[in-house]
């Protein structure tokens, strides 16, 4: 017999001990706007206004919007916007139904549709997780990519937009004609001081597509900096039918989390703001450290990590961490990035949470997932890092090594002869060398030359790129684990 798709209507007859929304969603009004909806945001963000709306604070509901596919509509759409989030630590698990989002909707298929909802008075934040890729910029100088074509298409068509800038300068536009307040921008992307960037970005986009609104976005549009950390694996046809035979009703989309997690925000919401603070969010006066910590500590070991994976063939992180010579060089990665955050973060304490955290198998946090887009990472997890250690003359091998593997991660094979699997647009957009048939020194030449990730500033570090032929060579000579179990 069938079992009924989560809705609604199924929510009383769900088992005992599976948690559902503590409040009448029908009485809940629309006050944030997200852009990007995917695992992400519903694993944490969406999640953290459950809460709120279970506390009493109704005005606080989302619309979730998606820029590109219309897969997470489609899925949770004809469930009353409702899903399942799956916590997962080791062998234990826990259900629950979050009723946050109150409508999805996919922005190409109706443009208009997403500015008015950016639009509404009662909308007073925009929260945006679009990944790096989303801000078609050149993140490490702060630049729009002017050439990008949906750029270029905002600015000759600005009434149906296809980027994030186009549908706020929209709303911006319109909120400001109609007298409604202006809008707070909540960035929760990966970026460093990614609350900045997206301010900085914008208003070149302005400067172009309507130059009378520069100065009300310099001056009225707040952009607080945000920091956020779970990690949260694509959900897979084994996690459906786990969740399904638990709920007894089936669920197109539900997610699964670890149960750590982290949210740190600058506190400057001058139209007000929920108050996530009874969640365990941090509001803090600069997230920068916390940033950083998370940026280089858990973001850089991921991109190392996710490398070694594509190369030598494992699939999650667990089964690179459980290796013992990964294991060793992520924790010697580790030891030399740690000089390089704030005193005030606990940088040891992160570590060991790292440890556990990477080495929890329920996850099944695969190694191709976290390899997405990574040439657009790496400027920030990496070569960040990396400059700073160089600059006071600090050990920085480790580093070096990281960036070594995912050059050769990019090669068109893995050390058993499959297909490396690469969702880079960026990367398969550039003419990236055939690493079957040129030397390391040719291979790191031409990487050196991918403007997107490496500047002016390292073709012309001394020894920069000699150090990262070498470290090349190891691993292309040995192969990955090999190379790392001589690491030294």
């Amino acid at each position: 017999m069938s079992i009924p798709r989560l809705s609604e209507s199924v929510l009383p007859r769900l088992p005992p001990g599976i948690a559902v929304p503590a409040y009448d969603r029908a009485q809940v009004a629309p006050g944030i706007v997200h852009l990007g909806v995917g695992a992400f945001h519903r694993a944490h963000q969406a999640l953290f206004i459950d809460d709120v709306l279970g506390r009493g604070e109704t005005d606080w509901g989302i619309i979730a919007a998606s820029l590109r596919s219309a897969d997470t509509r489609d899925a949770i759409g004809p469930q009353d916007n409702l899903y399942t989030y799956c916590e997962r630590n080791g062998e234990s698990e826990s259900l629950r139904i979050v009723g946050s989002i109150l409508e999805t909707l996919v922005a190409p298929e109706d443009p208009e549709r997403l500015i008015r909802w950016l639009s509404d008075p009662r909308i007073r934040i925009v929260t945006l997780t679009v990944t790096e890729k989303g801000y078609l910029a050149n993140l490490a100088e702060r630049r729009l990519l002017h050439d990008h074509p949906d750029i270029r298409w905002d600015l000759a068509q600005p009434e149906a937009p296809r980027t994030i800038y186009g549908f706020l300068l929209a709303a911006i536009r319109r909120r400001r004609a109609d007298g409604a307040m202006p809008l707070t921008l909540l960035s929760c992307d990966n970026l460093p001081a990614n609350g900045r960037v997206l301010r900085a970005l914008l208003l070149e986009f302005a400067e172009r597509a309507d130059p009378s609104l520069v100065a009300h976005i310099a001056q009225d549009i707040a952009c607080p900096c945000a920091m956020v950390d779970r990690i949260v694996p694509a959900t897979s046809d084994a996690d459906r039918a786990t969740v399904a035979a638990r709920l007894g009703a089936t669920d197109a989309w539900p997610v699964v989390a670890e149960p750590y997690f982290r949210w740190v925000i600058e506190d400057r919401f001058p139209h007000g703001r929920p108050k996530l603070e009874f969640s365990g969010v941090e509001f803090v006066a600069n997230v920068e450290p916390y940033e950083h910590m998370k940026l280089r500590m858990l973001n850089g070991a991921h991109t190392a990590i996710a490398a070694i994976g594509q190369i030598a063939g494992l699939e999650t992180v667990a089964d690179v961490y459980g290796d013992p010579r990964a294991r060793r060089f992520i924790d010697r990665y580790w030891r030399e990035v740690a000089p390089t955050l704030s005193p005030e973060t606990d940088g040891p304490g992160y570590t060991r949470g790292l440890q556990d955290r990477f080495a929890n198998p329920a996850l099944r946090h695969r190694t191709v997932q976290i390899a997405s887009d990574a040439s657009q990472k790496v400027p920030q997890r990496l070569l960040a890092p990396l400059a700073e250690r160089m600059r006071d003359g600090q050990a920085h091998g480790a580093v070096l090594m990281a960036l070594a593997l995912w050059i050769r991660s990019c090669a068109a094979r893995s050390e058993g002869g499959l297909p490396t699997v690469i969702h880079d647009p960026a990367f398969n957009a550039w003419h990236s060398p055939d690493q079957a048939t040129l030397s390391p020194e040719a291979i790191i030449d031409a990487f050196l030359g991918f403007d997107l990730v490496f500047g002016p500033e390292w073709r012309a570090k001394p020894g920069f790129a000699a150090a990262l032929t070498e470290a090349y060579r190891r691993i292309s000579t040995a192969g990955a684990l090999a190379a790392l179990d001589q690491f030294d």
